[in-house]
């Protein structure tokens, strides 16, 4: 699955344990109609793909949804889920998929001569 949108919060790396899990966490602003703010964490290798981004930077991020379940001391059970990034990429603006612009408005009057000294050939 990915997602796509707007880099609002980047955090630095954080290590946990005394393994060494590494953890990092980056917001990214969706552009819909209703603009989600999507919270994606990197582990242990995979944190170091964000060093090369910034907060203000469009992203699309390859991601997987994980889900864990949790029996507190109380024997109730909760369930908690996270999305785990593993690929990261900049989106650009491409010139493939802009609309260009518009010409200026001459371009769009009539020519002096519409026969221009030829006949027309056209069966229709």
């Amino acid at each position: 699955m990915e997602v796509s949108g707007k880099i609002k919060w980047l955090d630095d790396t954080k290590t946990y344990g005394n393994n060494g899990f590494r953890k990092r966490e980056v917001v990214i602003t969706t552009e819909e109609q209703y603009p989600q703010h999507i919270l994606v964490e990197f582990i242990q290798d995979k944190c170091d793909l964000l060093d090369t981004f910034q907060m203000g930077q469009n992203v699309k991020i390859g991601i997987n949804l994980r889900g864990r379940e949790w029996v507190n001391p109380q024997g109730e059970t909760k369930y908690f889920n996270s999305i785990q990034g593993w690929r990261i990429e900049a989106v650009g603006v491409s010139s493939s998929s802009e609309i260009p612009p518009m010409p200026p408005p001459p371009a769009f009057e009539p020519a002096d001569d519409p026969t221009d000294g030829t006949e027309d050939d056209l069966p229709f």
